[in-house]
């Protein structure tokens, strides 16, 4: 039997959680905006409320458009608020444990029909579906960021995952108008399999002095066509987000290819995530960012 979604949950309002919420409300889903507070729910509201007013200036949408989707997100400050949902996305902090919880949390606030789905970027889906009480119902929906921008979504199957519930990720996918990829559960799954340890490959290139971040980044974006450069790229992404997925792969395949570099280490150790702490590979204080080394 096929499964209607009408009503969407997304657990976390930063960048994914909020991207999320932005895509689906306009693709007329009702969504419910979870957050650990009123606060950052408040927080999450008005981003999407400024990326859709720019939506509106570049004529992507209209503003009755933009008003009608706003109207269709409510916060939810506890699970029970997420009661009423088809679907549920957590788009939290890419840490195993934290996410384990909030499953283990969330399932009794769920209807017994409602799917469970984790916008992870590297861990497995197998392990987390095991974390709640309807594995078959548990699937990987992996957006990509800035989630209103970026076309692909990743889908994928944990072991116990029945179709019904991979049809209708995949009809909720496309219903936001994204192009669904499918890939098998393997650490780090395609897009990030192929793309961190590329950028890890950069931060090695700096590590041992081969060039400095803006000949890195020129050289990728001029010589490979990149649309920015590696470096700038992890910084968008969040150093941290890029050490956790390195992590992941290197424990899960056991391959010493997947070694975090040092330098990565060294950054996240002081705190210098990216753009989101304003120091990074690059600087972000002043007017315009300036290279760290």
């Amino acid at each position: 039997m096929g499964i209607t979604i009408k009503t969407v949950g997304v657990i976390g309002a930063g960048q994914m959680g909020s991207g999320i919420a932005h895509v689906s409300s306009l693709a007329g889903f009702n969504v419910r905006l979870h957050d650990l507070s009123e606060d950052r729910i408040n927080a999450g509201l008005a981003t999407i409320n400024g990326n859709m007013a720019r939506q509106v200036s570049k004529e992507v949408i209209s503003d009755a458009a933009r008003r009608e989707a706003l109207d269709r997100i409510q916060p939810a400050a506890t699970y029970d608020d997420l009661s009423a949902c088809d679907l549920v996305i957590e788009a939290a902090t890419e840490n195993e444990e934290v996410k384990r919880k909030i499953f283990t949390n969330l399932c009794p606030s769920l209807r017994p029909d409602a799917i469970i789905a984790t916008n992870t970027s590297s861990i497995s889906i197998t392990r987390l579906a095991a974390a709640t009480d309807r594995p078959e119902r548990f699937i990987g929906i992996h957006f990509m960021n800035p989630v209103p921008l970026m076309q692909l979504v990743e889908l994928i199957r944990g072991i116990a995952t029945e179709d019904p519930t991979f049809e209708a990720a995949k009809e909720f996918v496309a219903k936001v108008g994204k192009t669904a990829t499918v890939s098998e559960d393997f650490p780090a799954f395609i897009v990030n399999r192929i793309l961190l340890p590329m950028i890890n490959e950069a931060i090695y290139t700096l590590y041992e002095g081969v060039g400095s971040v803006d000949a890195i980044d020129t050289a990728m974006r001029l010589g490979a066509n990149h649309p920015m450069g590696p470096l700038q790229l992890a910084d968008f992404i969040g150093l941290d987000t890029c050490l956790s997925i390195m992590q992941v792969l290197h424990e899960g395949l056991a391959d010493t290819k997947y070694r975090p570099c040092p330098l990565l280490v060294k950054y996240v150790e002081a705190g210098w995530l990216g753009r989101k702490a304003k120091r990074g590979f690059y600087d972000y204080r002043g007017e315009k960012p300036v290279p760290t080394r």
